[in-house]
């Protein structure tokens, strides 16, 4: 089966495409010639996802899923949310969108967070969700170098170092989108062959 996977971040290509079973092959927007940034209008994260797998499966003909993902702080009533990616603006800059969130946490005591992906599969003319979260912390200032968006910020639950800190197989494990792709995965290999 072949699936496209509705990014053009090659870090989260990666990612997915280590966690897929061998039976499914992922390829990316550009292998299917999709150079256009696919515009994230939704109003949540599921929203976002539909319109990318949507935009597509009905410009390109072909069966694709897509990823929003976010970083929810308590401390901040779930901001970033949905605008995680163009949180200091729409260049999409990791790092002034980590010193945003790092300065608007400056006094805050409370530094609970949790990072949440949903997926949305289009098969067949059919929509399909899967979701992910792992709550965690943000430290105070970034650590680590492996990772991407806020992994230099976020630790997760039961561990002392950052996404950005933490080996490629362990993050690839227990993320939030790990979790998401696991239910996807579930899902691909319970269909009966055609």
């Amino acid at each position: 089966m072949k699936l496209v996977f509705a990014t053009h971040n090659q870090n989260k290509l990666k990612e997915v495409q280590a966690l897929m079973p061998g039976n499914v092959e992922v390829v990316s927007l550009q292998a299917i010639g999709c150079h256009e940034e696919i515009p994230e209008t939704g109003q949540t994260l599921e929203e976002n996802a539909r319109i990318k797998a949507f935009h597509v499966a009905h410009t390109y003909g072909y069966s694709c899923f897509a990823d929003d993902t976010g970083l929810l702080v308590n401390a901040l009533n779930g901001a970033p949310g949905v605008f995680s990616a163009r949180y200091a603006g729409p260049h999409k800059d990791a790092s002034a969108n980590m010193t945003k969130l790092l300065t608007q946490l400056e006094n805050e005591t409370d530094r609970r967070a949790q990072f949440e992906t949903v997926i949305a599969l289009i098969l067949n003319d059919v929509t399909h969700s899967f979701k992910g979260s792992v709550p965690g912390t943000i430290t105070k200032a970034p650590r680590g170098k492996e990772g991407f968006g806020y992994d230099p910020v976020f630790v997760p639950d039961g561990y002392n170092q950052t996404f950005a800190e933490l080996p490629f197989h362990i993050k690839n494990t227990i993320s939030h989108r790990a979790l998401a792709i696991e239910k996807l995965t579930h899902f691909l290999l319970a269909l009966k062959p055609s």
